[in-house]
């Protein structure tokens, strides 16, 4: 017996949620700011947001996994959400600068002190359909993925994976053969805790 379609995820109930949402800001010492851009488009279906897999470099320590756009802050950035914007132009050639924003969520940094010390400002951003995608050398791929899909049963989990000495098990979202993990988990993790409080 098939089990219940998942629910659909309207933009007026993430406007909302978001509206009410007080981000938690924080800058560690010694730590480099960052941003990403949680990109939102209405489908069919419900909203659907936008992952790219970082390309396999040697020295990236995010090298090869599942992430949301969006990196480092750079001197010509006015604000962390222009590192948001400007990144995705970079990383995917979409632009943001016209895009609704809707918000933003939590800092995040690393749960490990083996990865660079860094803290990542998320920002939600909504686009009237998909953008035409142009990834750069950076980039491996992009793919959207439903929202409703992270409500079902059994897409998060805990998964055991190979880092840095040895292996370790972290909480993920399994969508096939992509793992959504780190600092992704946490972020894609807050933003639906902060939806679901809403609806």
């Amino acid at each position: 017996m098939a089990g219940a379609p998942p629910p659909v995820i309207a933009l007026n109930a993430v406007r909302l949620a978001l509206s009410a949402h007080r981000p938690r800001r924080e800058s560690p010492a010694g730590a480099h700011a960052a941003a990403v851009a949680l990109i939102l488009v209405t489908a069919p279906d419900g909203l659907e947001t936008l992952f790219i897999r970082r390309a396999v470099r040697v020295g990236d320590p995010w090298s090869g996994q599942v992430a949301l756009p969006g990196g480092r802050r750079d001197p010509v950035d006015v604000d962390l959400e222009a590192t948001a914007i400007r990144e995705t132009q970079e990383e995917l050639a979409v632009d943001l600068a016209r895009a609704e924003r809707l918000g933003a969520l939590d800092d995040i940094s690393p749960r490990t002190q083996l990865l660079p010390p860094v803290f990542v400002r998320p920002f939600i951003f909504a686009l009237p359909d998909r953008p035409p995608l142009t990834p750069s050398p950076e980039v491996q791929s992009a793919f959207w993925a439903p929202l409703a899909r992270f409500l079902l049963p059994g897409v998060r989990c805990d998964v055991t994976l190979p880092v840095p000495g040895g292996e370790r098990t972290f909480p993920a979202y399994v969508l096939g053969q992509d793992i959504i993990w780190g600092m992704t988990e946490g972020i894609l993790s807050s933003f639906m805790s902060v939806i679901s409080a809403a609806r």
